[in-house]
């Protein structure tokens, strides 16, 4: 029954998959063997009741998964999209909290590409599907709560030589974001009840994390993101400055990089310092 009514192409179909096979085979013309007809409705008709409830809560999470996206595209224009997407990805886990990871994917392969038509509008709903997962990926998944970090002391006791051979350790609920638009300012005005456009298209670097089970995100410059990526990535301080093209003001460079460091701590980013011999 499972395999019949969670099937993307409908109840008919589901019963002549293989997995529903696998259990019982019969074709669908034989359901009445083990699903008795009602007075006023088929066997088939009674299996597509349960089909439609499958769907409807699966879209009722979606909704829940991504309820700016919701908003922005209108709520049967989204549930358009939702369909299709569960067609494409049905769901394949016994929780729900993976249903919608594919969902700025999904809206990725299906937009067309139209060299006459302007595309800001589909590329800016992939970001901000893009954002919506990330704060609940990072809000579900684990975090550094009650786990000592990394304080802009620490860093200040480390000598010039030990600063840049150092690698930082990241929390597990860091992520770095680069998109396209900068859909966390529409993101929070629709949150706090606004109704903005959607904001132009402009290169957008976010970091994203938890702290206190609180989802927290904030802006990078773009040299900013480069060096933090690098470091996320393992790189040593020292390697992550070296992939930073020297810029002409050295002491306002020197300048951003300390107040870039005192942010990271600040907002829990890392939660250790490794030293070659550690």
């Amino acid at each position: 029954m499972q395999s019949v009514i969670s099937n993307p192409a409908g109840v008919a179909e589901g019963i002549a998959s293989a997995d529903a096979r696998e259990a019982i085979d019969l074709a669908p013309a034989g359901v009445e063997q083990v699903i008795a007809r009602s007075q006023q409705q088929t066997s088939i008709e009674r299996l597509e009741i349960y089909a439609g409830a499958y769907y409807a809560r699966l879209l009722e999470c979606l909704r829940a998964e991504y309820p700016i996206m919701a908003q922005a595209m209108g709520a049967e224009l989204f549930d358009e999209f939702a369909v299709e997407y569960l067609r494409r990805y049905p769901s394949q886990s016994y929780t729900l909290n993976e249903l919608g990871s594919r969902f700025a994917q999904f809206l990725a392969e299906t937009r067309p590409n139209s060299p006459d038509e302007d595309d800001s509008w589909l590329d800016f709903l992939v970001d901000l599907a893009t954002l919506e997962w990330c704060f609940s990926e990072v809000f579900d998944g684990p975090g550094a709560e009650n786990q000592p970090l990394l304080s802009a002391a620490e860093l200040k006791e480390l000598s010039p030589d030990a600063w840049a051979a150092a690698r930082l350790v990241p929390v597990p609920c860091l992520r770095i974001l680069q998109l396209d638009f900068p859909v966390q300012t529409y993101y929070r005005a629709i949150r706090a009840g606004g109704e903005p456009p959607p904001p132009d298209r402009a290169p957008t670097w976010l970091a994203i994390s938890r702290r206190n089970y609180v989802v927290r995100h904030f802006t990078l410059a773009p040299e900013e993101a480069q060096i933090l990526q690098a470091i996320v990535a393992g790189r040593t301080i020292g390697e992550a400055l070296a992939q930073v093209s020297p810029p002409a003001e050295v002491d306002s460079f020197a300048a951003d990089l300390e107040r870039w460091f005192q942010q990271w701590t600040a907002e829990g980013l890392f939660s250790a310092v490794l030293l070659p011999s550690s």
